[in-house]
């Protein structure tokens, strides 16, 4: 079987990890179909010559329309403030866990064989150790991890009762933008830092904050495993591979197990850009672990992946150039 021919269905290809996803496949030679209710995802994030299909989770008849010729899905579709969860679960259930369940029903129905799931690091909550690895305790600390969680369980059932191989990507902290320059769409309204340092850069912000600098670390704030975008989209790439070479289910990390503090990523975007700005320190925020790393070998050993653009200077010159475009549009 030419699995190069087959439709893979992204669902949530018009977002921020999705669309740098539909890129990677495309550029592959694979025949991505883009599937969005573009709540969150962008028009200008939507590639020339891309079959697009506008729909939701949540109404399984579009589902069962989209699933034609499908072979394999890529699922990064769900809500993801982590605070946001905590105050609106019913939301984040709705859609990150029902809406799941939909895709998966729809998936069976029409005998889809690969499923790519954007996972987090959010399952693990606390760590009890560095760095984090896939036999980490799973507890999470907030709802939108558990939402992952719940998906990660249902996924182990499927592929025990319905024959349906997946793989779960438990990634770290997305940051950067195409290295190509070909994807510019930005985040609307961004809860991570590199975003609101950029904002701030372009005047969009007036200032950044630092939540607690009194941290055991080495300059007394937190540290984050940040992996850049296009890498995030080449292990997707391998991922769907592995599941059609290996037809073996999947659970790994993806992140670079190398931190860079808060203070840190401020320094650095101040030599990149070449502009002063504005920031202010604060106390913790409750919930935020001193120190997130993880352990990727797994990925390295099952997939041969290994970040290539996710040192800080590719991170923050990618993101800036996303931000200049973005303003003198």
């Amino acid at each position: 079987m030419n699995t190069d021919a087959q439709k893979i269905l992204v669902v949530g290809g018009a977002g921020y990890i999705g669309s740098h996803v539909v890129k990677a496949l495309r550029d592959a030679g694979k025949s991505p179909v883009v599937f969005d209710n573009m709540s969150s995802g962008l028009q200008e994030n939507l590639l020339a010559g891309i079959p697009f299909i506008k729909g939701d989770t949540q109404f399984p008849e579009q589902l069962a329309t989209a699933m034609e010729g499908v072979d394999s899905i890529i699922h990064l579709a769900a809500l993801k403030a982590a605070g946001e969860s905590m105050t609106a679960p019913e939301k984040y259930a709705e859609n990150n866990i029902s809406g799941t369940i939909n895709l998966l029903n729809a998936a069976a129905a029409a005998n889809v064989k690969y499923f790519v799931f954007s996972s987090s690091a959010a399952v693990y909550g606390e760590p009890q150790y560095l760095p984090l690895d896939e036999a980490h305790p799973t507890k999470p600390l907030n709802f939108y991890g558990y939402t992952k969680l719940a998906v990660e369980n249902l996924l182990y059932w499927y592929s025990q009762l319905k024959d349906l191989r997946f793989s779960s990507l438990r990634y770290f902290n997305a940051a950067g933008y195409d290295v190509e320059g070909e994807l510019n769409g930005l985040e609307q309204e961004p809860n991570n830092l590199l975003p609101i340092v950029m904002e701030t850069i372009v005047g969009r912000r007036k200032k950044v904050e630092v939540f607690g600098t009194d941290y055991e670390t080495r300059d007394g704030s937190c540290i984050r495993d940040y992996i850049h975008v296009s890498d995030l989209a080449e292990a997707h790439l391998r991922a769907l591979d592995y599941l059609q070479r290996e037809n073996q289910d999947l659970v790994v990390n993806l992140g670079t197990s190398k931190g860079l503090s808060v203070l840190e990523i401020l320094q650095i975007a101040r030599e990149v850009c070449g502009v002063d700005f504005d920031y202010t320190l604060g106390p913790r925020r409750v919930g935020d672990p001193a120190v997130v790393l993880a352990k990727a070998g797994l990925a390295t050993e099952l997939l041969g992946w290994k970040p290539k653009h996710s040192d800080a200077k590719t991170l923050l010159e990618t993101t800036l150039r996303a931000y200049q475009k973005s303003k003198d549009s």
